[in-house]
């Protein structure tokens, strides 16, 4: 029998698979971790090598393997979910954590990098949640995070990054819109949307000293966020703890996006 008050359970996710895209450094790798720790199967996907990354979490005495993907080319997720399905016959968790930014002026904004852009942060998400569906329909339900970010919701500054913030507004929408089309599936669908975290990403920025000052400023906490703290909120939503969230974005942001 089990115990409706075990609240600590309700955080594992033992006997689940997961599949983290851009899950060999940053935020990826931290929620990769944290999976881990909570007892699930875990797949990290990206285009470089992941051997080092595969090795680290095994390393922490994790279950996790590596799967190479280039996320622009459109068949990749069909094939990443095909192979992970051919190796652990299920995909329970897909967090899609896969994404790049791109600064500059929309006046001088070059379509090409808009569209690299577009093609990471919102078609590769949509193909990977598309991928994953039947699957998840199949074996009575599963979950979906998506990458989101502060960036969705309120504007930045003092960088100029239309094409970014459009993209994650797109994630944003989505996510409401697949909770809702997914529900009846027994499908959850949510997003986190983080402000500045300390990762390779964010770096340039944090080390700008013109920009970081006005980060710093605009984040009522004065810091910059921890990739732990974005990996814990991402266990949250994956995890049968949320188990009655779904369609929410659930921020990150030191309170950036409160002023």
């Amino acid at each position: 029998m089990t115990n409706d008050h075990d609240f600590l359970a309700r955080f594992r996710l033992g006997g689940q698979v997961a599949l983290i895209t851009g899950g060999t450094r940053g935020i990826g790798r931290s929620i990769a971790h944290a999976f881990g720790q909570a007892g699930a199967k875990v797949f990290i996907s990206g285009r470089t090598d992941g051997a080092q990354s595969e090795a680290e979490l095994r390393a922490a005495g994790y279950d996790a393997t590596f799967v190479a993907a280039d996320l622009n080319d459109p068949q990749a997720p069909a094939h990443l979910t095909a192979e992970i399905l051919r190796q652990a016959g299920r995909i329970d968790v897909l967090v899609n954590n896969a994404g790049i930014a791109i600064h500059g002026d929309s006046a001088e904004f070059a379509d090409e990098t808009w569209h690299k852009l577009m093609t990471l942060n919102v078609d590769a998400v949509f193909r990977c949640c598309k991928a994953v569906i039947p699957a998840m329909r199949i074996q009575g339900g599963g979950v979906i995070v998506n990458m989101g970010s502060m960036s969705g919701i309120a504007t930045n500054i003092p960088q100029n990054q239309v094409a970014y913030n459009s993209s994650k507004a797109a994630v944003h929408m989505m996510t409401k819109s697949l909770a809702s089309e997914l529900a009846a599936d027994n499908i959850r669908v949510n997003a986190v949307a983080p402000g500045y975290i300390q990762t390779d990403m964010s770096q340039g920025g944090i080390d700008n000293p013109e920009w970081f000052p006005i980060w710093r400023d605009m984040t009522p906490m004065g810091r910059v966020g921890q990739p732990e703290e974005v990996a814990s909120a991402t266990l949250f939503l994956a995890a049968p703890a949320s188990s009655y969230v779904t369609g929410t974005i659930l921020v990150i942001d030191g309170g950036y996006t409160t002023r």
